[in-house]
């Protein structure tokens, strides 16, 4: 038996077994591809057993019966599971070449009346998604706010609803959005007491949608960029690459795959998608 933690109420002592823990680690990965290695037993323990207390079982082996049988118990159990840290302008570089490289084409296919979509994947709590709208509007209010008025729009998706949340609702402590350079959250948020509020323009451009990426994707167009950073450390080796060859497939003819700084295409996708800087991608013209 693994030694548990603090007991919480409604957990008998030594009810949390090394197979529980086992149990767990092949359903976490069958639903969202994420790997779970042995020196995660207490994390597993101290995320999953509040949920345990919550749902009235006694004991982990009754809870994970409760998730086998329980998909929206088995989706509260993965997105406990889940670690949803994230800060605005992260890895600086990937917006600096979004700005430089990317923007100036995706402004002039919006402002000939064309369409473009960006997908943050693995969006957490949405400071991703706008520190990429604030870079794409820019640092010109008025051009910005015609960019908006275009057909430009972002998907934000995460597996994690409360995540989703607190995206949509775009609230966050002033001193968060000191990140993003001048003058750009000084044009796109508004003063809310201690906190900023994302402007409407932003705003407007995101839809957020609840989506496990081991799963089927209902989007039927593709993207210009994608955005999919950090997110790719919980998978194997097989899932990563099953994952990044999907996202090649997304892309537009052109378009460009940002992915984070610990991570790397490899495998299939590397026919589609050439290195156009750090962990930064490209898709073949053809």
């Amino acid at each position: 038996m693994l030694a548990a933690p603090e007991t919480l109420p409604g957990i008998s002592p030594g009810v949390y077994s090394a197979e529980d823990f086992a149990a767990v680690s092949a359903i976490a990965h069958a639903e969202a591809g994420i790997v779970l290695a042995e020196g995660k037993a207490m994390l597993v323990y101290s995320r999953l057993a509040p949920l345990v207390r919550d749902s009235g079982c006694a004991t982990f082996g009754s809870y994970i019966l409760r998730i086998r049988e329980d998909a929206a118990e088995r989706n509260r159990a993965i997105m406990a599971l889940t670690t949803n840290h994230t800060f605005f302008y992260r890895e600086a570089h990937h917006f600096e070449h979004f700005a430089s490289h990317v923007r100036p084409g995706l402004v002039d296919t919006a402002a000939r009346g064309g369409k473009v979509r960006l997908w943050s994947a693995g969006s957490s709590s949405g400071e991703e998604t706008w520190s990429l709208l604030m870079t794409l509007l820019g640092p010109d209010r008025a051009a910005g706010e015609r960019i908006a008025r275009g057909d430009v729009r972002l998907l934000a998706s995460d597996i994690a609803a409360h995540a989703l949340r607190k995206a949509e609702a775009a609230r966050y402590r002033a001193d968060e959005i000191k990140a993003v350079p001048e003058p750009l959250p000084r044009i796109w948020s508004v003063p809310a007491g201690d906190e900023v509020e994302i402007a409407p323009a932003v705003r407007s451009m995101a839809r957020f949608r609840t989506l496990n990426l081991h799963g089927p994707w209902p989007m039927q167009g593709k993207f210009d960029v994608i955005f999919c950073r950090n997110v790719m450390i919980y998978f194997d080796n097989p899932t990563k690459e099953r994952l990044v060859a999907r996202f090649a497939e997304a892309l537009v003819p052109g378009g460009w795959l940002y992915v984070g700084h610990s991570e790397r295409v490899t495998g299939p996708a590397l026919q589609m998608l050439a290195t156009a800087g750090p962990t930064i991608y490209r898709r073949s013209d053809a």
